[in-house]
């Protein structure tokens, strides 16, 4: 830590889509204020950060790592797991409720800081899992701010239900969720088994009700969207928490919205460890060779797979469909995501045809989305509409086909339906059946450049304006997630100030 004063001290959950958000933020903290910001989390997740630096993996000066200790087998899990990177989901279940772990330790690396600098951190800005960090807080005399990485619709949706259960009190297979509106009723296929199995007494229940619901003492919150692009999201969200909310995203890459030329470190910075499945290179070689918005990029993220079955009929579907793409494929459900790739899991010689007709071409490991993305070509994104990954498609103008797996990723679909226009849901979850002639007709609707397709265009375009717009931080000129980080960050300086002046007055004599 040296001489320097820490300023803000950063919690982030144990995730790669998680870590990489707070690792933003920080940078536009810094970038505005000069503050020096820590960030704490689990050995081998301060080394993922470290090595997302390129510079020799370097943190740049202002920025401090702290590793908080933590021992993975003493969670029933695997030896070095530390993240969800490979996890099945019973796994990511004991991840999360292992991370009440870090309250000790975390206090002790506060301790520490407080009595190197002679005060605490102006705040702590926690994870939204971490409910446990606003009782650290309070007790240090410092501040506790929430960071949601996800979008306000999805967050409030995740949150209502596990604090709430509503599916628990209709006999209905529909439900309305506190917060929102009495239009928007949710279904529970759009719930993953787990979460259908909630009773208040399992697991999942125990942690997370406790620790959403201790959220709700933060000081405010920041989220992961902007003013413009969730309406009812934001305004469902600050009348349910009743408490500052800031939007101050989304965090992307600068040249992402300036649609200015990639920096060669914005897709490894988001994968770094990982080997890539394909160059940067070839990858917009063989994007360049398309027509303008003819080619449908298919991911589910890091963490998802599919069934073999459903694996089948895509392969089928996409083949009938005569439609370019690029897949990027792992081994299906059942099989370890970090297995090698078997031909046997696709239709016979589908992956020679591809190649030799030039329509599709497969991906292993993973690609460089943010390229993909970017490019003229791509003209719709079959994912699993996880925030992140929602994002970087919406700031490039690129329609959704919507494959909600877990988590909040069915709330962001029905959003990215119900309330922007700019998906189609294709099915849900891995025990659903798809059949290819399904996959085809829906790929042909979302594809096609007149009617619906061409509706959706029209509103995803609208979208990525909104979004440069709220980015926008030239001279006088600032976007609404720009002011509003201004405003919180002036909200914790007149806080601790506030703080500072009440304890003045309670040493001044009677």
């Amino acid at each position: 830590m040296g001489s320097q004063q820490i300023d803000i001290v950063m919690l982030p959950f144990m995730a790669h889509g998680h870590l990489i958000p707070f690792l933003s933020l920080a940078t536009q903290i810094h970038h505005r204020t000069g503050f020096n910001i820590a960030i704490a989390n689990t050995p081998l997740n301060i080394q993922y950060l470290r090595s997302t630096f390129h510079q020799h993996h370097h943190p740049p000066p202002w920025i401090h790592l702290f590793e908080l200790p933590f021992n993975s087998a003493g969670h029933g899990l695997p030896p070095n797991s530390e993240n969800t990177e490979n996890l099945p989901l019973d796994q990511i279940g004991k991840l999360v409720i292992s991370s009440v772990s870090l309250k000790t330790p975390f206090h002790n690396l506060l301790l520490d800081i407080i009595k190197k600098q002679g005060k605490p951190p102006l705040c702590i800005i926690s994870d939204v899992f971490f409910g446990w960090v606003v009782e650290v807080a309070n007790i240090l005399n410092t501040v506790n701010i929430t960071f949601a990485t996800g979008g306000a619709y999805g967050t409030l949706a995740l949150f209502s239900f596990w604090v709430n259960l509503p599916h628990r009190k209709t006999d209905s297979e529909e439900f309305n969720l506190p917060g929102f509106p009495e239009r928007c009723t949710f279904h529970v296929s759009q719930l993953h088994e787990f979460m259908r199995k909630a009773d208040g007494n399992d697991s999942w229940s125990r942690f997370l009700k406790p620790q959403l619901s201790s959220s709700l003492q933060s000081f405010g919150w920041l989220t992961n969207t902007a003013e413009e692009l969730e309406p009812l999201g934001l305004d469902s969200l600050r009348k349910y928490t009743q408490f500052p909310i800031w939007p101050i995203g989304p965090l992307l890459p600068k040249q992402l919205l300036n649609k200015s030329p990639l920096s060669s470190s914005s897709s490894t910075t988001q994968h770094a460890g990982k080997s890539p499945g394909i160059s940067v290179e070839k990858c917009v070689e063989w994007l360049d060779m398309h027509d303008l918005g003819s080619v449908l990029y298919i991911s589910f993220g890091s963490q998802n797979t599919v069934s073999r079955s459903q694996m089948m009929e895509l392969a089928i579907g996409l083949e009938k469909s005569w439609k370019p793409f690029i897949w990027v494929i792992g081994p299906p459900l059942g099989f370890d995501l970090k297995a090698e790739f078997r031909s046997e899991w696709l239709p016979e010689g589908f992956e020679a045809r591809m190649k030799e007709s030039n329509q599709g071409l497969l991906v292993k490991n993973w690609a460089p989305q943010l390229e993909i993305l970017s490019h003229k070509s791509t003209g719709a994104f079959l994912s699993h509409c996880g925030w992140n990954s929602t994002m970087e498609s919406l700031s490039q103008g690129v329609k959704i086909i919507g494959w909600p797996m877990a988590a909040e990723q069915a709330f962001n679909s029905k959003m990215l339906v119900d309330e922007m226009g700019v998906s189609v849901e294709l099915t849900r979850g891995v025990q659903s059946s798809i059949s290819s002639e399904k996959f085809k007709e829906v790929i042909g609707i979302v594809m096609e450049k007149e009617g619906k397709g061409g509706d959706m265009k029209r509103k995803v375009e609208e979208i990525a304006h909104h979004i440069r717009e709220a980015m926008k931080d030239e001279g006088n000129e600032k976007g609404s997630s720009i002011k509003a980080r201004d405003d919180f960050i002036s909200a914790i300086k007149t806080r601790k100030q506030e703080v500072f002046t009440s304890s003045i007055l309670d040493l001044s004599p009677n």
